[in-house]
């Protein structure tokens, strides 16, 4: 709606709950011009689906994408939602759209008509349709409505882009399950009163046609109580489940593994395709097995590959055979922008004490689910000496590797149980001819191959402090806190790699820990099983804005080498290594002053 959002990590959200500044690098400014209007199947989510194809999950990094032009006018606002929710996929700061009437009709049906008020006298002064101009991009990427195909975006990343003319191709020339095993609505993406209605009017032509049943197991999370409780009283919700969906909590569910999964065997690895409107697709995140393939489109596409249940389907030029009855085209749902009126469903809303200096937070200690974090140690001389390397990534790995989803977040609030989740899904480098080696290192004491948390326990236990080496882009993703605390409650020290996606760079600055980037990405070539890594340069004192480390390796065979390493720590990030991390610093100041 026009407001220029920028996500954070849970660790930045806390420390400026705490009284610390949020500061970010100053972005650049990509433009996306859209011209034309949408047609036929083509939706709000095929803009950031090609988006993705086009510039990769980390071509967004250290920019806003600013979209303008006369086709951002056809947009409604919960379309444009769709489009900035998405954005984070392909690393952007933040994605904005120019003030319009879309949102201006979304704010007066939503009971902000006095934001209407104040808005619509300065419209000139806003950034609307007809202020893009070359000069205020660093980079223009041009997409004309009129011609964009629907897409449908994965396996295993949101950047894998094919329009639907091509996926049957892509799906027959590659070793994805055909048939897919769950289709997917809702969550934090797709899942407003518009989406829900035009998976609506997709079953009932089904239903016209008499098919009774989707084919494919049909889930649907609603965004908010609000739009649920608006989908039922308009009978979307009874008209789905009719035809067999299953409607979930307005949550965040299947998109993160939240869901109790018995359909396949999830701890058996076996292969399966499920399609989603969600967001997000990577390995294992819906439910924490590594061989379900994850599409990702817009609520009609899934709707119609539920009733299709094959990837080969293309409903803008293929037929559902009925028996019994004529084969079934499925026509484009038309967007209804706006319901006649919101429901405001239940209020559940509790007023917080107005003084909670008197409570007291107590945790039963047999809990598994419930632990008090203690504070990280403070840094001392000598930590980044000598380290063990425990694992080399290669590819890609997300904070969904790092601290994968599915049955374990139930553990989210104890930090001892889910660091038994770390890395358990990504390829070690020196382990990657063996698919069964999926987040597993080689102890380097024992030379036994275990699972990669159990090696960090161990060397834990030892007093050996270890460090990781990863690959582009590292910890792109949700900004999951966990993926930073594992680590560094497993006795890590430091992240070296090619590159990092930007909330989990600072994530781990906050916990204590050192985010390294090569000087030269091919040095990550040179690292070998075994070697031992000693930093040089990161002592209290020599640690400096601009200044970079030295890293030296030395092999357990053939002679030390030593590369260059950089860091983005400022002078005010500095202190939270030194304390242990970003909330000892905080605590420490506050206490002092």
């Amino acid at each position: 709606m026009g407001m220029l959002g920028i996500g954070v990590g849970g660790a930045d959200a806390v420390d400026a709950m705490s009284g610390m500044a949020w500061e970010l690098v100053a972005p650049k400014v990509i433009g996306v011009e859209l011209t034309g209007e949408l047609r036929g199947w083509a939706s709000t989510k095929d803009i950031i689906c090609k988006l993705a194809g086009i510039l990769g999950v980390s071509g967004g990094k250290g920019r806003i994408i600013e979209f303008f032009g006369p086709g951002t006018e056809t947009l409604g606002a919960t379309a444009m939602a769709t489009i900035c929710n998405m954005s984070a996929e392909i690393g952007s700061t933040s994605c904005i759209f120019p003030y319009s009437d879309a949102i201006a009709r979304y704010l007066s049906a939503t009971a902000r008509g006095h934001v209407v008020e104040a808005a619509n006298p300065v419209k000139d002064l806003l950034l609307t349709a007809d202020k893009g101009s070359e000069e205020y991009y660093d980079e223009i990427i041009k997409i004309d409505l009129n011609t964009l195909e629907p897409h449908v975006n994965g396996p295993f990343t949101p950047d894998l882009a094919h329009p639907i003319s091509k996926l049957a191709t892509a799906v027959a020339e590659s070793d994805w399950p055909m048939n897919l095993s769950h289709a997917m609505v809702g969550s934090c993406t797709n899942s407003s009163f518009e989406d829900l209605d035009k998976a609506r009017q997709l079953v009932n032509q089904a239903r016209a046609a008499g098919i009774t049943k989707f084919k494919t197991p049909f889930l649907v999370s609603p965004g908010s109580e609000r739009i649920r409780a608006t989908a039922e009283e308009a009978g979307i919700l009874k008209d789905l489940e009719d035809a067999g969906a299953m409607v979930l909590s307005s949550s965040c569910g299947p998109c993160v593994g939240s869901w109790d999964r018995k359909d396949v065997d999830v701890r058996g690895k076996e292969k399966n395709s499920v399609i989603s409107s969600y967001n997000r697709n990577f390995v294992g995140r819906h439910d924490s097995n590594p061989a379900t393939h994850s599409f990702v489109t817009s609520p009609e596409l899934v709707t119609a590959f539920a009733y299709a249940g094959r990837l080969d389907f293309n409903p803008v030029t293929d037929s559902i055979s009925v028996e019994g009855f004529q084969p079934l085209r499925l026509t484009p749902p038309i967007g209804q922008e706006l319901p006649e009126s919101f429901n405001p469903g239940a209020d559940r809303f509790q007023e917080p004490p107005s003084d909670g200096s008197s409570y007291s937070i107590i945790i039963d200690v047999k809990s598994d689910r419930l632990q008090l974090l203690e504070p990280f140690p403070a840094w001392k001389s000598g930590s980044a000496s000598d380290m063990e390397l425990l694992m080399k990534v290669k590819g890609k790995c997300t904070t969904d590797h790092i601290s994968p989803a599915g049955p374990w977040y139930k553990y989210r609030g104890h930090l001892e149980n889910i660091s038994h989740n770390m890395l358990t899904t990504a390829t070690n480098a020196f382990l990657d001819n063996d698919p069964q080696m999926l987040g597993h290192t080689r102890h380097p004491l024992t030379n036994e191959v275990q699972l990669t948390h159990e090696v960090a326990r161990d060397l834990k236990h030892r007093s050996i402090r270890w460090c990781v080496v990863g690959d582009n882009n590292y910890g792109e993703g949700s900004s999951r806190e966990h993926a930073a605390l594992e680590p560094r409650f497993l006795g890590g020290v430091a992240i070296i790699a090619r590159s990092f996606a930007r909330i989990h760079e600072t994530n781990l600055k906050k916990q204590g820990m050192l985010p390294l980037t090569f000087a030269d990405p091919a040095d990550y070539d040179r690292v070998q099983e075994g070697d031992r890594i000693t930093l040089i340069g990161v002592e209290d004192g020599e640690l400096q804005p601009g200044k970079n480390v030295t890293m030296r390796v030395t092999p357990r065979r053939g002679d030390s080498w030593e590369a260059e390493l950089c860091h983005s720590y400022h002078a005010g990030q500095l202190p939270w290594l030194r304390a242990g991390s970003a909330l000892n610093h905080i605590k420490a100041t506050v206490h002092s002053s």
